[in-house]
């Protein structure tokens, strides 16, 4: 069985969330007003419109403007990454809940909404400065 993993989001308009994440450095495909394909590293996310995303699942999406249902963490290479990607979400339209800024010594991060109030998380993480176990 193939390991990859897809996360399926709903969206209020795909062609405008695509455009979003296109903006913010995303690889988009199979773009149409039914759905479209983001590609991140080896994961992919699919968006679909409310309706459809509710036939597949058989319930009601969230309202993300009241709840988040997931937080989408993704690594960066540097603090500087982070900081650019922010600038882009910024730019892009999408919401900041968590600006950047540095957790225990040893990781660098920020928190984002896209369009459709989907929350996200980038966070770098030096290795080197991280608590040895014991």
């Amino acid at each position: 069985m193939s390991q990859d993993i897809w996360f399926n989001l709903p969206v209020k308009d795909v062609e405008k969330a695509t455009s979003f994440f296109n903006t913010i450095g995303f690889k988009t495909t199979n773009v149409g007003s039914e759905r479209a394909m983001i590609s991140i590293g080896q994961t992919t996310i699919m968006l679909f419109p409310y309706a459809t995303f509710e036939k597949f699942t058989g319930a009601r999406a969230v309202d993300t403007s009241h709840s988040a249902e997931v937080i989408i963490s993704i690594g960066a290479d540097s603090r500087e990454a982070v900081d650019s990607f922010i600038q882009n979400v910024e730019r892009a339209g999408g919401g900041i809940f968590g600006k950047p800024g540095e957790t225990d010594g040893w990781m660098y991060g920020a928190g984002f909404a896209d369009l459709d109030g989907h929350r996200w998380n980038l966070l770098y993480m030096d290795e080197s400065k991280m608590p040895k176990r014991q």
